[in-house]
């Protein structure tokens, strides 16, 4: 755990909070945790599989990944939705069924597609396994809109390519590493399921942001590096800072 968790605490600008921590190991805390951080794998999954349809594959490609993701979408935005039928279903939800084509108008399509659609796997997985514990907990499904967090985050991308992908990719960076590291720290204070589910997602989500930060280098003619301090500083502040809303990647709880 050391190893994993020496770069990343590195790259990131600060430690979670220990009121952030206090507050999510909470028993009445535990319902809102477990659903904002199964709709934090779904998206990160719906992430990443929009910025392969813009950057990286033909049309084709395209409507294939789509059809990938669709049974995600039709149970998030069914309001009828029937989790134990979507979790048993016979169909291969965690798999495309086709190569993907890449574009030869982006330089990194190839290496994008190869690393991010690992990613997406890897990110629907996770999310049926959350799922799956909040069935066996009697936790409804809920799905939940992008907090403060991401959202301020993705207003300082720039308007302008490549530096606009770049900067998606430093942010996807930063939300997985952050995510490796809460997963971290909240581990010990949690039931023993959960603490070894957590510890269980720390490789993939270490992986996933040298992935993110190792495509935006690949990406860019300079180096990255003050653009990653800049968003270190903002993503450190967001996460310091008082929240109104408690959220996987919130701010100190202010309520």
């Amino acid at each position: 755990m050391e190893q994993i968790l020496a770069p990343i605490n590195q790259f990131l600008g600060c430690e979670t909070p220990d009121e952030w921590i206090a507050f999510a190991s909470r028993r009445e805390s535990l319902p809102t945790l477990l659903i904002d951080h199964c709709n934090c794998e779904l998206k990160a999954a719906q992430t990443a599989i929009a910025l392969l349809r813009k950057y990286a594959v033909n049309d084709v490609s395209q409507d294939a990944l789509k059809q990938w993701a669709q049974p995600y979408a039709d149970l998030v935005y069914d309001k009828q939705r029937d989790v134990d039928a979507f979790l048993n279903a016979d169909n291969k939800k965690n798999d495309i069924a086709s190569a993907l084509t890449a574009v030869t108008t982006l330089s990194i399509s190839e290496d994008l597609i190869d690393k991010m659609v690992r990613l997406v796997k890897e990110e629907f997985h996770h999310f049926e396994q959350v799922l799956q514990i909040m069935q066996k907990r009697g936790i409804a499904y809920e799905n939940r809109r992008a907090g403060r967090y991401a959202k301020q985050l993705i207003a300082q991308v720039r308007t302008y390519e490549p530096q606009a992908l770049i900067d998606k990719l430093i942010i996807g960076a930063f939300i997985e590493a952050r995510s490796c590291e809460r997963f971290a720290k909240l581990s010990p204070h949690l039931d023993e399921e959960l603490s070894k589910f957590y510890v269980s997602l720390l490789r993939s989500e270490a992986r996933h942001y040298q992935d993110y930060l190792s495509l935006a280098q690949s990406l860019s003619d300079e180096d990255i590096a003050p653009r990653v301090a800049q968003f270190a500083e903002i993503e450190a502040t967001l996460i310091q800072s008082p929240d109104e809303q408690f959220q996987f990647h919130s701010g100190i709880p202010s309520f």
